[in-house]
């Protein structure tokens, strides 16, 4: 399992999002409004609204409060006027990092995302240096004890999934953006518990770290996760998960 998603598992199981519900929300809200802004507020014609509405359910966040931000991004409410920026960079050893933020001030998100790379062994680099090496899926995490490999690939096949992955364990469903809702729905359905359920960015190649570049990669992912202005931040690092939850603990 990447070190992406073994750190989304951990924040899970340790209850950090939950403890962090308020955030997570805010984050939800500005990604439904700027989605609904561009593309407008009609979920089944705007995919990447659809996906965010699905997303802020998956978080239990009310509908009235799904419906509000929808409507400040069609302009039927009054709301902040928030700017996408994607910042890329290298983190310890090399490590290719991806962060999204949305914000209204782009002098202080630019000021702050640059702080953190520097505090924590990485720097920023220019447009396109690494953003190459991702690809954008859905990934579906689900622990072994909570389903058998055939149950998990049957909804595979039958939904428009495009893999099942054994690491370690968990399964990894991974599919493409178009049919991850499908595959998602097909889980939750079937009453599966899982400890990763998102629409992320997977890379094609890995770089492991150990030791210290390890432990001070984490303390990147926290100081970048915890920018209020950052949406989402994906990494190529790969990393031994003992280590990974003895820093995070």
């Amino acid at each position: 399992m990447s070190g992406h998603s073994k750190w989304a598992t951990i924040k899970h199981k340790k209850g950090a999002l939950d403890a962090k519900r308020g955030k997570t929300f805010t984050r939800l809200i500005r990604e439904i409004t700027i989605a609904a802004k561009s593309g407008g507020g009609d979920p089944d014609g705007n995919p990447r609204l659809r996906t965010a509405v699905l997303a802020a359910k998956a978080e239990n966040m009310p509908a009235e409060n799904i419906k509000r931000a929808i409507q400040r991004g069609t302009g039927e409410l009054e709301g902040v006027n928030y700017e996408e920026i994607t910042f890329e960079g290298y983190g310890p050893g090399g490590v290719a990092v991806i962060v999204e933020v949305l914000t209204d001030n782009r002098n202080r998100s630019v000021s702050e995302i640059r702080h953190a790379f520097s505090k924590n062994g990485g720097n920023l680099g220019e447009t396109g240096s690494v953003r190459f090496m991702f690809a954008k899926k859905g990934i579906i995490a689900i622990e072994k004890s909570a389903a058998t490999e055939e149950t998990l690939m049957d909804i595979v096949l039958e939904h428009g999934g495009e893999d099942l992955r054994d690491e370690g364990d968990v399964w990894e469903m991974i599919s493409d953006p178009g049919s991850y809702e499908n595959v998602s729905t097909a889980v939750k359905t079937a009453g599966i518990a899982t400890t990763m359920n998102e629409v992320t960015m997977l890379a094609s190649t890995y770089t492991k770290l150990e030791g210290s570049a390890g432990n001070q990669m984490i303390r990147l992912l926290e100081a970048l996760e915890d920018f209020d202005d950052t949406q989402n931040v994906y990494s190529n690092f790969e990393m031994d998960a003992q280590q990974m939850e003895q820093v995070a603990g």
